[in-house]
């Protein structure tokens, strides 16, 4: 098989393992555990949690000890265990210590699935800036198939999703061993424990501008897993009203919810025409602005006669990941030293992936409980999702009013180049 299908197939099973329950577990948690929306959050939260230490911990042992590939492998073949118990859950405490201890071994995989690939393109003298992206779309691609699986096998509410997570994530941690080798670079470099964890890109927070933006990355992290966390679930809950119970939307919810990724796709390919024409702020502002319409459209939607906001909701979903995410991460690279380039992305996922949806899942299930949760068990969604659409509206003024950017297209893409 050729370098780029054997890719192609790694990045496929690496986001089709989390499209099989990341969407729906919701579903499952509310609609068949009926646990609590606090506890929920709790296992939201995990990510964060091993998104503040494991990808760095990993990136250790690639760099110095073991090849990425077999650790990548490795870390799969653990995760596919730990999915395989899930369905044998039956208590959330428990079951936030499952998806824990699953989430550390899956989050470095992320980061180390692009060193695998990297470093393979990179043995074969390929430009990396050319065939990477169209490479990783399939990992957009593998998501989507995998939400459509679980949904038009009835398994949205069932815990034999977390089976065909397993398997595939089995099926990849054995492709693994198969891969191209890539050995550890980092033997005989000495570097500090500071330097080792990426730390030293905290100094960044000493220019205002770089901690202004740090922090609205924090914030607007909180932001990126609410909709995937309770979309699924908040679509079930209308089958328990006679006049949408049959309709496509509420029968198949992850089918809909898939369009915000189809929508990912898309948005990706506009961001260097939107940088390039508006600068920064102007872009992680309309990111904002976009979070703003994607709850707001969700809290007046309805599967029926409101099915179209539900429908324009997720297609703005594309830009509101994409141009905060990818932006970001652009605007980072052009502000760092070349020396903490790799930190200050790890800093910049820290704090959205870590932080930022740490504290999103916590108290977004907290607020849920306390705010919207009716005597009868049952959830006030309008109010949900118009306090998650006030919360992100506040984040946006505060951005526009705080962070201060002068945008100069010449010197941002000369940065980018160099």
């Amino acid at each position: 098989m050729a370098l780029k299908a054997r890719l192609i197939l790694l990045n496929f099973l690496q986001f089709f393992i989390w499209g099989s329950w990341l969407l729906t577990i919701g579903a499952y948690w509310f609609q068949t555990k009926h646990w609590t929306g606090t506890e929920f959050g709790a296992i939201f939260s995990t990510m964060g949690i091993a998104s503040l230490f494991m990808p760095a911990i990993a990136g250790i042992i690639a760099d110095r000890w073991l090849n990425a590939e077999k650790l990548y492998g490795i870390f799969h073949l653990i995760a596919a265990g730990i999915l395989f118990m899930v369905p044998k859950v039956n208590d959330p405490s428990t079951m936030f210590w499952i998806m824990l201890i699953n989430m550390i071994f899956y989050m470095p995989t992320i980061a180390l699935s692009i060193t695998v690939a990297y470093s393979s393109l990179k043995n074969k003298g390929r430009d990396i800036v050319k065939e990477y992206p169209p490479i990783r779309v399939w990992g957009t691609v593998g998501f989507i198939v995998a939400l459509w699986v679980i949904s038009l096998t009835g398994l949205e509410k069932s815990g034999a999703q977390f089976y065909v997570a397993s398997a595939a994530s089995f099926f990849l941690g054995i492709y693994s061993f198969t891969l191209p080798k890539c050995p550890p670079l980092g033997r005989g470099h000495k570097k500090s424990f500071i330097d080792e964890l990426g730390l030293n890109a905290f100094a960044l927070f000493k220019n205002t501008k770089m901690a202004v933006f740090f922090i609205f990355a924090m914030l607007l992290g909180a932001s990126l897993q609410l909709t995937n966390a309770y979309g699924d679930t908040f679509l079930h809950d209308f089958a328990k009203i006679p006049d949408y119970h049959d309709l496509i939307a509420v029968k198949f919810p992850a089918i809909i919810m898939s369009i915000s990724q189809i929508s990912e796709t898309l948005f990706i390919l506009t961001i260097p025409f939107f940088l390039k024409r508006f600068g920064i702020k102007k872009v992680m502002l309309f990111s904002m602005i976009a979070w703003v319409l994607r709850f707001g459209l969700f809290g007046f939607g309805n599967p029926a006669e409101g099915l179209w906001m539900i429908i324009l909701s997720c297609i703005i979903y594309g830009m509101a990941f994409d141009f905060f995410n990818i932006s970001g991460s652009l605007y980072v690279e052009t502000q760092s030293e070349p020396g903490i380039r790799a930190s200050a992305q790890g800093l910049f996922m820290m704090m959205t992936n870590g932080f930022g949806a740490f504290l999103g899942s916590r108290i977004s299930g907290i607020v849920i409980d306390t705010f919207f949760t009716r005597g009868d068990q049952t959830f006030d969604w309008k109010g949900i999702w118009l306090t998650f659409a006030a919360y992100s509206l506040v984040v946006a003024v505060l951005f526009a009013l705080l962070f201060r950017h002068k945008h100069d297209p010449k010197s941002f893409s000369s940065a980018l180049i160099h």
